[in-house]
């Protein structure tokens, strides 16, 4: 038998490759009409959304969401990046008062470096981004955060000459040599490259040419690609088109992760969008939740895990353009439901209660109570090197998840290891990096015993 402390090195070894994917969701503000970001926060802990980006800094939002489990990623707006390029000891003043009062309380993982930038109608300069992600990487560095929280920017699909067929995918021209800086930068940062994808964009303008299920993310007869790939679905097709344009200015053999920092479908358009439905956004969303959820890859890259941002939260009533850009919601303003999505989550901080802003749903801080659960989103694997530690090493007494035991049921490695963690915490007195587990352990404030299975406390 390994010696105990060789142990607890193979395991945190484990948990430091181990590679987690999720769902998030963008929460964007540009209506009169949408609940306080504290009833938010709220709403978002008692679902299995467990990343939430936004388009900004707002206080009251980085605010209402410490202390809660949630992983933030903030941004700089468009008009910022200029002066961020240009002068370093700028990007300090915007992370000092922007970011940093707020930090470690609210979970900031990520800094978007403006959205769509080099695409955008504005008249904004592509030289300076590239710049202005690495100013603020540095201001990163000094403070000893530059592992914790990744510099990124989202683009467009735009980026692209043309994304079909997948394999032939490049970079526009006149952008690939900022394209090479960026790509150059996020390949040494272990940060991921960010496409906002939309299938509905595509299908609304060539309905005649495109099948409606393939870009509803359904198993449509496929698409096939002159090497040998098929996409049953336009979304792995444009996530494979933008690895082949990384892949053509060089970096096919370095490790640059792709993410959906955009994804969505409106419930309502223009009079004659027959696409834009309640039925069709129902269909797509639910289908991109479970795909963010399922680990899976692309028929070009099946291993790699893609992380999805559901676009959006809520309809924005004050967003300009046409109809469609304002009904991209999950929500109304009023918090009900634009179509029904399921986000529960059975082990997530809030446990009793029906999901709605408006609906009474149990399970707020209670004083000094806390207690350490599986976040929803974990990888299986971490989850059972962290329940095998707990359970082995770690000293945890797991009877109650063993077949006679009161926690046994629902026999779900989840639960199970959600006990397993918590114990653990108790344990060794609630220090907030006793429930970390490589990003997979939340603190919260809401009990998760359920029946005769009672969780410890301290």
């Amino acid at each position: 038998m390994l010696p105990l402390n060789i142990l607890q090195y193979l395991f945190l070894l484990f948990l430091l490759v181990g590679n987690v994917s999720g769902v998030g969701v963008n929460y964007g503000t540009i209506g009169n009409n949408l609940p306080s970001p504290k009833k938010v926060a709220q709403l978002l802990q008692s679902t299995l959304i467990d990343k939430v980006k936004i388009y900004d800094t707002n206080p009251a939002i980085l605010e209402a969401f410490s202390n809660t489990g949630i992983d933030l990623i903030v941004a700089v707006e468009n008009d910022l990046v200029a002066n961020i390029s240009g002068d370093p000891s700028t990007a300090e003043e915007w992370f000092t008062s922007r970011v940093s009062p707020f930090i470690p309380a609210t979970s900031i993982v990520a800094i978007a470096v403006g959205n769509e930038f080099l695409t955008t109608s504005e008249q904004l300069d592509p030289t300076t981004l590239a710049p202005a992600m690495q100013n603020i990487h540095s201001v990163l560095i000094a403070r000893g955060l530059d592992r914790k929280i990744k510099v990124t920017t989202p683009h467009s699909m735009a980026v692209l000459s043309s994304s079909f067929p997948p394999s032939t995918s490049t970079f526009a021209p006149n952008l690939v040599p900022t394209m090479t800086s960026i790509v150059e930068f996020l390949a040494e940062t272990g940060a991921p490259f960010m496409v906002n994808a939309y299938p509905y964009f595509a299908y609304r303008d060539n309905p005649s040419r495109i099948d409606l299920q393939y870009a509803l993310l359904g198993n449509s007869s496929g698409v096939s690609d002159p090497k040998g790939f098929k996409y049953t679905n336009m979304l792995d097709a444009q996530i494979d088109a933008v690895r082949s344009a990384i892949n053509a200015i060089g970096f096919g053999n370095r490790t640059v992760d792709i993410a959906i920092s955009e994804s969505g479908w409106p419930s309502k358009g223009e009079p004659g969008d027959m696409a834009a439905t309640p039925e069709n956004a129902r269909t797509y969303n639910t289908r991109l939740i479970e795909r963010g959820d399922s680990n899976r890859g692309t028929p070009m890259r099946p291993k790699d895990s893609i992380e999805v941002f559901v676009f959006a939260l809520f309809n924005e009533n004050k967003k300009e353009g046409g109809a469609s850009e304002r009904n991209f919601g999950l929500f109304n303003g009023d918090g009900s439901k634009v179509y029904e999505v399921d986000l529960s989550c059975k082990f997530c901080s809030v446990t009793e209660g029906k999901l709605g802003f408006g609906e009474r749903v149990s399970g707020g801080p209670r004083g000094a109570s806390v207690w350490c659960v599986a976040k929803p989103h974990a990888d299986e694997k971490v989850l059972q090197a962290v329940l095998d530690f707990c359970c082995g090493p770690g000293g945890v007494d797991c009877r109650e998840v063993y077949g006679s035991g009161a926690c046994f049921e629902p026999n779900k490695l989840h639960a199970h290891a959600s006990y397993a963690m918590n114990a653990y915490y108790q344990m060794h007195g609630r220090n907030y990096w006793n429930c970390d587990f490589k990003g997979t352990g939340l603190v919260t404030f809401s009990d998760p015993s359920y029946g005769a299975c009672r969780y410890p406390q301290q």
